[in-house]
């Protein structure tokens, strides 16, 4: 038999509701099935935010700063920085360097957060909108921020809208829908539901994370017998 010779599944959200009602033991009926769904979907994404890091909502940024920029306001997408860079270009020669990070009260207890070199030290503060602050401020306006950052997964507005999710994740998300539906609607599907969301997540998370070569050293000290 012939194999399809596509590759191009993708459920869009009224089939994710539809796949989660059936798990529910429930039929999807009316409009407001859809609205209480599309709800449930978009706070799973939002506790997606907070389990870890979702690869593919990480994103690159280029800055620019100006000479004595000591902070700049972030997209209210932004979940989280991850790396700061900071590239400086001098002729034909391009150097980055990375910028630590350090934490709130660090941040604030620094007596002058005016003093002007090459930036070093790099705090998130997390508003709704958030701002990065930077230390010490810019020197000149040719240096550039490069901002690895943590985005927020797009909403789920409307049943023919596709997810912004990959294809790993597609069993997680039916089964994470399903028991957040299950909450209100089918509470003696709760307990099992939950565990499948539970082991499609943890699948999922492993799959997601970077996977770097491993190399094993050998002992070289040599052996006094």
């Amino acid at each position: 038999m012939a194999t399809s010779g596509s590759s191009d599944f993708e459920p869009d959200v009224a089939e994710y509701v539809e796949e989660a009602f059936e798990r529910c033991g429930l039929e999807y009926r009316t409009g407001y099935d859809g609205v209480t769904a599309r709800r449930s979907l978009n706070l799973l994404f939002a506790d997606w935010a907070n389990r870890g890091l979702n690869q593919w909502t990480v994103t690159n940024s280029t800055t620019t700063l100006s000479q004595g920029d000591e902070f700049l306001d972030l997209s209210a997408t932004t979940i989280d920085v991850l790396d700061v860079v900071v590239r400086r270009t001098d002729g034909s020669n391009t150097t980055d360097i990375a910028m630590e990070q350090i934490g709130r009260s660090e941040y604030w207890g620094l007596p002058d957060k005016s003093t002007q070199a090459r930036p070093t030290q790099f705090f998130l503060d997390k508003q709704i909108t958030p701002r990065l602050y930077i230390w010490p401020a810019s020197e000149n306006s040719t240096d550039q921020l490069i901002i690895n950052r943590l985005v927020r997964i797009e909403d789920a507005d409307a049943g023919v809208n596709t997810v912004d999710v990959p294809f790993r994740f597609y069993p997680c998300l039916a089964a994470g829908l399903a028991y957040y539906i299950a909450l209100k609607k089918a509470p003696d599907r709760v307990q099992m539901l939950k565990g499948l969301y539970d082991e499609e997540f943890a699948r999922a998370a492993d799959q997601d994370q970077s996977r770097a070569s491993l190399m094993v050293a050998p002992n070289m000290r040599s052996r006094i017998a």
